[in-house]
Protein backbone atom coordinates (compact mmCIF):
# COMPACT_ATOMS: atom_id res chain seq x y z
CA UNK A 1 0.00 0.00 0.00
CA UNK A 2 1.48 3.46 -1.25
CA UNK A 3 1.76 5.97 1.90
CA UNK A 4 0.90 9.21 1.03
CA UNK A 5 2.40 12.78 3.22
CA UNK A 6 0.56 15.09 4.92
CA UNK A 7 0.52 18.36 2.85
CA UNK A 8 2.20 19.96 5.92
CA UNK A 9 5.29 17.67 6.21
CA UNK A 10 5.60 18.16 2.78
CA UNK A 11 5.62 22.54 3.23
CA UNK A 12 7.77 21.65 6.53
CA UNK A 13 10.54 20.12 4.45
CA UNK A 14 10.18 22.91 1.53
CA UNK A 15 10.39 25.53 4.53
CA UNK A 16 13.50 24.15 5.89
CA UNK A 17 15.52 24.15 2.27
CA UNK A 18 14.44 27.69 2.18
CA UNK A 19 15.51 28.35 5.45
CA UNK A 20 19.09 26.88 4.47
CA UNK A 21 19.77 29.85 2.12
CA UNK A 22 17.49 32.65 3.89
CA UNK A 23 19.14 34.31 7.17
CA UNK A 24 17.32 36.96 9.13
CA UNK A 25 19.99 39.64 10.53
CA UNK A 26 19.77 42.44 13.23
CA UNK A 27 19.84 44.98 10.21
CA UNK A 28 17.93 43.11 7.51
CA UNK A 29 15.58 40.49 9.58
CA UNK A 30 13.29 37.94 8.31
CA UNK A 31 9.48 38.23 7.74
CA UNK A 32 7.94 34.73 8.13
CA UNK A 33 4.31 34.00 6.97
CA UNK A 34 2.96 30.71 8.61
CA UNK A 35 -1.09 30.65 6.97
CA UNK A 36 -3.35 28.00 8.63
CA UNK A 37 -7.20 27.10 7.40
CA UNK A 38 -8.67 29.82 9.33
CA UNK A 39 -6.16 32.83 9.97
CA UNK A 40 -2.46 33.98 8.90
CA UNK A 41 0.42 35.28 10.96
CA UNK A 42 3.22 37.28 9.72
CA UNK A 43 6.61 37.71 12.35
CA UNK A 44 9.18 39.93 11.69
CA UNK A 45 12.39 37.60 13.19
CA UNK A 46 16.01 38.27 14.11
CA UNK A 47 17.98 35.19 13.91
CA UNK A 48 21.05 35.92 14.82
CA UNK A 49 20.00 37.00 18.52
CA UNK A 50 17.14 34.45 18.03
CA UNK A 51 14.17 37.27 18.91
CA UNK A 52 10.97 38.04 17.34
CA UNK A 53 11.14 42.21 16.99
CA UNK A 54 7.65 42.43 15.81
CA UNK A 55 4.09 40.11 14.57
CA UNK A 56 1.11 41.07 13.82
CA UNK A 57 -1.94 38.28 12.41
CA UNK A 58 -5.71 38.09 11.77
CA UNK A 59 -6.26 37.65 15.20
CA UNK A 60 -5.09 41.04 16.38
CA UNK A 61 -7.72 43.08 18.11
CA UNK A 62 -6.91 46.57 16.07
CA UNK A 63 -7.62 44.69 12.46
CA UNK A 64 -11.23 43.33 14.01
CA UNK A 65 -12.01 40.67 11.17
CA UNK A 66 -14.77 38.82 10.97
CA UNK A 67 -12.93 36.28 8.51
CA UNK A 68 -9.04 35.87 9.19
CA UNK A 69 -8.73 33.11 6.32
CA UNK A 70 -9.39 35.68 3.08
CA UNK A 71 -7.14 38.06 0.91
CA UNK A 72 -8.74 40.95 2.38
CA UNK A 73 -7.31 39.46 5.83
CA UNK A 74 -4.39 39.19 4.59
CA UNK A 75 -3.51 42.69 3.25
CA UNK A 76 -4.49 43.75 6.58
CA UNK A 77 -2.44 41.52 8.58
CA UNK A 78 0.47 42.70 5.47
CA UNK A 79 -0.27 46.76 6.40
CA UNK A 80 -0.59 46.32 10.25
CA UNK A 81 2.66 44.04 10.02
CA UNK A 82 4.72 47.01 7.55
CA UNK A 83 3.19 49.54 10.30
CA UNK A 84 4.80 47.75 13.01
CA UNK A 85 8.02 47.06 11.34
CA UNK A 86 8.44 50.70 10.18
CA UNK A 87 7.75 51.87 13.53
CA UNK A 88 10.64 49.78 14.68
CA UNK A 89 12.88 51.62 12.04
CA UNK A 90 12.82 48.38 10.15
CA UNK A 91 12.69 49.19 6.31
CA UNK A 92 14.16 46.22 4.90
CA UNK A 93 13.46 42.61 5.16
CA UNK A 94 13.84 39.54 3.55
CA UNK A 95 10.80 37.30 2.78
CA UNK A 96 10.53 33.87 3.76
CA UNK A 97 7.25 32.40 2.73
CA UNK A 98 7.43 29.10 4.98
CA UNK A 99 6.91 26.69 2.14
CA UNK A 100 3.89 27.72 1.02
CA UNK A 101 3.05 28.65 -2.63
CA UNK A 102 3.54 32.63 -3.30
CA UNK A 103 -0.21 33.32 -4.80
CA UNK A 104 -3.38 33.55 -2.82
CA UNK A 105 -3.20 35.18 1.17
CA UNK A 106 0.90 34.49 0.99
CA UNK A 107 1.00 37.07 -2.18
CA UNK A 108 -1.84 39.27 -0.72
CA UNK A 109 0.80 39.75 2.55
CA UNK A 110 3.39 40.52 0.58
CA UNK A 111 2.31 43.44 -1.63
CA UNK A 112 0.52 45.25 1.16
CA UNK A 113 3.59 45.30 3.18
CA UNK A 114 5.14 46.38 -0.13
CA UNK A 115 3.12 48.31 -0.52
CA UNK A 116 3.39 50.11 3.29
CA UNK A 117 6.54 50.84 3.09
CA UNK A 118 8.40 47.47 3.52
CA UNK A 119 11.40 46.52 0.98
CA UNK A 120 12.10 42.81 0.05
Amino acid sequence: MIKKTSKNVSRQKRHLRIRQTIKGTESKPRLNVYRSNAQIYAQVIDDVNGKTLCSASSLDKELNLKNGSNVAAATEVGTLIAKRALALKIDTVVFDRGGYIYHGRVKALAEAARAAGLKF
